[in-house]
């Protein structure tokens, strides 16, 4: 668990060092791994990013994943523009644990919430990986204080005690968009964790089926209002944590 927790250090460490500098993509096409994905994918992803007219040294990202319907979006723009466009959708292809956030280590529960990429390992045990913020604000002031778990990634390799795992053939596209928008200079690539696709008929299932846990409710109403803001206008809400746990959103 500790070489777990300094291997993570490091690659949080390595990239806020290199985000932001055009030496990104270089220093993690040093490792064999990524440059592999280079090999089999640029061309794909390359050819992705011009059918949206998207400048791969000027592009940022935002990922949103649904977990009953197991798919995770990559929604994309020019840097200067107000509005994102959707540019792929990936199948996830495990899930574990119910509807609602994680709460303790060893739940097996995928968070749910607002997060953002926040290490890079391009030697994962599941091919490549790139981690979230778990525990977030939110997360720590309602988890289960010293027991909260932590290292949730989006993986390959396909398997899942609580991550998000996707094929080694989508990592490594996914991989190599994140790279792109890295070495672009976007600092914080934005995750938002839903239970589903909060259509008015999912969201008044999903509180029917949990109408008497107050922590799934308001984490839903919150992440209802951030997800009707963004198919509104396809630009991203401004979030704000709150001291109980809860968010404004605007």
């Amino acid at each position: 668990m500790l070489k777990q927790s300094v291997t993570l250090l490091f690659f949080i460490i390595f990239a806020a060092i290199c985000h932001g500098q055009q030496g990104f993509r270089e220093s993690q096409q040093s490792y064999p791994r990524v440059r592999e994905a280079y090999s089999e994918k640029w061309e794909h992803v390359n050819q992705m990013l011009s059918s949206l007219e998207l400048e791969p040294g000027a592009m940022e990202l935002y990922l949103v994943v649904f977990k009953q319907e197991k798919q995770l979006e990559v929604w994309t723009r020019n840097e200067g523009e107000e509005q994102f466009r959707l540019l792929t959708t990936y199948e996830i292809c495990r899930t574990s644990g119910l509807p609602g956030p994680k709460r303790m280590q060893g739940d097996l529960q995928i968070p749910e919430g607002f997060y953002h990429i926040s290490a890079w390992n391009p030697w994962s045990n599941f091919y490549l990986s790139m981690c979230i913020n778990y525990p977030n604000r939110s997360d720590r002031v309602l988890g289960v204080e010293g027991n909260l778990g932590g290292n949730i990634c989006i993986h390959g390799s396909c398997v899942t005690i609580g991550c998000i795992p996707l094929t080694d053939s989508v990592i490594k596209e996914l991989y190599i968009l994140c790279v792109e928008a890295g070495n672009s200079g976007q600092s914080r690539i934005p995750v938002t964790i839903y239970p589903a696709r909060l259509s008015q008929d999912n969201y008044n299932q999903l509180v029917q089926e949990h109408r008497e846990d107050e922590d799934r409710l308001n984490l839903w109403s919150d992440l209802k209002t951030a997800y009707e803001l963004f198919i509104s206008d396809n630009q991203l809400p401004e979030i704000t944590f709150l001291p109980d746990g809860r968010h404004t959103i605007r």
